[in-house]
């Protein structure tokens, strides 16, 4: 699953470069509000393909890292009925 997320983010980072290109380089010539409208449209597409990036899929067991706290990771341990090994 990580391996789709991170093409998924450089797919999208891809064409938020391209239309970027796209727009200054040929789309200004015929039409600069179509181009600035492109470059609106690039600027959503970071933020939105970071999310993609950073999101935990299913199968991410997150709930399960240690928090680094020795001792918060060991309330938590004994709050679930397990024991870690440390």
């Amino acid at each position: 699953m990580y391996a789709r997320r991170r093409r998924t983010y450089f797919a999208m980072m891809g064409s938020c470069i391209g239309l970027f290109v796209l727009a200054w380089g040929v789309v200004r010539l015929w039409s600069i509000p179509v181009a600035v409208g492109m470059c609106v449209v690039a600027m959503v597409i970071p933020p939105a393909a970071a999310m993609v990036a950073n999101r935990r899929g299913p199968e991410d067991r997150w709930w399960d890292d240690p928090s680094g706290d020795p001792k918060s990771d060991e309330w938590w341990d004994e709050l679930d009925g397990k024991k870690r090994g440390r």
